[in-house]
């Protein structure tokens, strides 16, 4: 199923299984989410279950976090990326920091479900990836699944999770379809996988930037090149030991993602890992990302956003040494 269609399942299940289970967004309820993901829910569930908020971030998450100290599980939308912002301040003083401040006897567990990243042709404010300003706050977990199947299946476990998890969902491969077994028994949430085995070089990316990966170890196998790829799946925290042993065994290190390259996810991987993989390296961990610059106009994003072409370019870089 497409991945949009596999987190609507996802959310449908979360609500059946638990009473204590909230949607609540800017029209999730009777329109179903800009991209549909609600689709349903509210005519299945209620308006006391799937609740349509007033345009307020700031609101909305504050609600939010009303709701779980009465012991709610509110799953929150922001509409895009880019209008997280108003709530910015509810989400690193109020929820990250409430388990903290209450020495451990308060739980706050909210889920901020947040569509993220470029690809499709939208207007300002419609195609950050703000990923690494949330994975730097102490308290909060952050996701992003890269396929059907990690969409259905993280989503439940992070509306399970006691901790706040902002779930980064990317909004590009919404439409791309995958298998869904929803009788599996999933993995941990924050353990990364390797989605291809490789012996040349490693590739580590999330979200978005894993099928573009693949697709470049692919055409790197038809030049006799054995490309590993790691999908994180977590970006806090960062499953290191799984990049680690694949380092180990290929011995060079590239980093992709689309949010901009400078103080990104990437940087905190590459320190680690060289940290740890230091006599293992045969080349510099390299980044490949986004520009250091505010995201582009629709019609240049192909131009800012990393491609099949930056990828190889970066592996020969790194096969050069």
């Amino acid at each position: 199923m497409p991945m949009a269609k596999a987190l609507n399942e996802s959310l449908r299940t979360a609500l059946e299984s638990d009473p204590k289970v909230l949607i609540m967004g800017e029209d999730v309820g009777k329109l179903g989410g800009v991209f549909r993901i609600t689709d349903g829910l509210q005519k299945d569930f209620g308006e006391s279950r799937v609740i349509d908020t007033p345009l307020a971030e700031s609101g909305i998450i504050g609600t939010a976090i009303g709701l779980a100290l009465r012991g709610y599980r509110p799953v929150a939308e922001i509409q895009f990326d880019g209008f997280v912002f108003p709530a910015y301040d509810q989400i690193v003083t109020q929820l990250a920091k409430m388990h903290a401040r209450a020495l451990g006897k308060v739980k706050l567990p909210v889920v901020i479900r947040i569509p993220y990243g470029g690809g499709i042709g939208a207007v300002e404010h419609h195609s950050e990836s703000p990923e690494a300003l949330f994975a730097h706050v102490a308290g909060l977990k952050c996701v992003s699944p890269s396929n059907s199947s990690d969409a259905y299946w993280m989503l439940q476990q992070a509306i399970a999770s006691d901790d706040p998890v902002i779930f980064f969902e990317p909004k590009r491969r919404y439409w791309d379809k995958g298998e869904v077994d929803t009788d599996a028994i999933p993995g941990p949430l924050h353990k990364a996988v390797v989605a291809r085995e490789g012996t040349d070089l490693t590739l580590v990316a999330y979200g978005p930037m894993v099928k573009t990966c693949l697709e470049a170890a692919a055409a790197a196998a038809e030049e006799g090149k054995s490309l590993e790829v790691v999908d994180l799946r977590s970006i806090s925290p960062i499953d290191f030991d799984t990049v680690q042993a694949s380092v180990e065994k290929t011995r060079r290190l590239v980093v992709v993602h689309e949010a901009p390259v400078f103080l990104g996810s990437g940087s905190e991987i590459a320190a680690r890992i060289t940290e740890r993989c230091f006599y293992h390296l045969e080349a510099p961990v390299l980044r490949v990302g986004g520009f250091h610059a505010p995201y582009p106009p629709a019609r240049l994003e192909d131009e800012y956003l990393p491609n099949l072409d930056r990828v190889l370019e970066a592996v020969d870089r790194a096969l050069a040494y």
